[in-house]
């Protein structure tokens, strides 16, 4: 049955599946009692050497792919999910693509969620193959979830907002970013409101139409860790919201910059680094694993970051 959500009145008769996607994501952070979500962004002048054999589009889908699934063995038993950046699989053609297929299933198959990070959307029909395609573990891409930008419209989120809730899946809507350049757009002040929170009280919105038994809903928020006081400032807006957010690790976040992100519980938000766990062997702090345990430094790196959001933030309440 097709569910129109309008800005004005999202469904008002929806009663979100037990667990729905947030309650589901809020058991497994619980349970491994870490917000720590670890981005997956292969590059190949990164990839330890024994990896790197031979320059074809196949044979570096190959490489990502091992890698992809080295990094998945060595945190997950550590953190709730994982975030595939679509876009390095994608620069590969269809062996890449292969390669992200393989990488998605190993991370259900080690019972984490996959975050897939492809900020997608259109209009109408084009938006709906995006929400068929990607949402849900029976879609042929099984994304746990889906980062979405929010520039089209709230009909533009609409098919996957319908698509997320038939199939208890999830979506992360772009509503502060941590780039820099993000405030170009994102700070434009309408009647005297920044954008960024007119899209947050849409997000808000659906989020608490489609809460589950944890508060939160199944429509989450992408805020970046670079900006702590508008982090601090959309978690009160937000309370029934889920935060997916980067840029904590290499981007310059630290840990205390997202203890605004999270509830008095602990919950609410999931912390993403990438490259600061995923390379952590060329780090100095880890160069005694070096290339031949690279996947041991990965797992330490994981560790750290996340007693680094335990000691720093509500998360130490898990």
């Amino acid at each position: 049955m097709a569910i129109l959500w309008g800005l004005e009145s999202p469904h008002p008769n929806y009663q979100p599946a037990v667990p729905n996607y947030a309650d589901t994501l809020a058991e497994l952070v619980r349970s491994h009692k870490s917000p720590l979500v670890v981005g997956i962004d292969p590059r190949w002048d990164q990839l330890p050497d024994a990896l790197r054999q031979g320059e074809s589009l196949a044979d570096k889908a190959e490489a990502y792919r091992r890698f992809s699934i080295g990094v998945i063995e060595a945190v997950a038993e550590i953190v709730p999910a994982v975030k595939p950046q679509a876009a390095f699989f994608e620069e590969l053609g269809p062996a890449g693509m292969a390669a992200l297929g393989d990488v998605i299933a190993r991370a259900h198959g080690n019972r984490i969620q996959v975050i897939l990070d492809g900020k997608r959307n259109d209009i109408g029909s084009t938006a709906e193959a995006y929400a068929r395609g990607i949402l849900g573990r029976e879609s042929p891409w099984g994304a746990d979830s889906l980062t979405v930008s929010p520039y089209l419209g709230d009909d533009s989120l609409a098919p996957f907002v319908t698509t997320a809730i038939e199939r208890d899946a999830g979506l992360y809507v772009l509503v502060k970013t941590s780039n820099p350049g993000g405030k170009l757009w994102q700070d434009q002040l309408i009647d005297g409101k920044p954008l960024y929170r007119l899209v947050g009280e849409h997000v808000e919105h659906l989020a608490e139409k489609t809460a589950g038994e944890c508060g939160y809903g199944i429509v989450g928020a992408v805020v970046g860790a670079t900006y702590p006081e508008q982090l601090a400032e959309l978690r009160q807006a937000m309370p029934h919201t889920w935060f997916l957010v980067p840029g904590f690790g290499a981007q310059g976040g630290a840990a205390a910059d997202v203890a605004g992100a999270f509830d008095q519980n602990g919950l609410g938000a999931v912390v993403n680094s990438s490259r600061g766990v995923i390379f952590a062997y060329n780090r100095p702090e880890y160069e005694r694993f070096g290339q031949a345990r690279w996947q041991e430094a990965v797992q330490q790196a994981a560790r750290d970051a996340t007693d680094q959001l335990r000691d720093a933030t509500p998360a130490g309440s898990l």
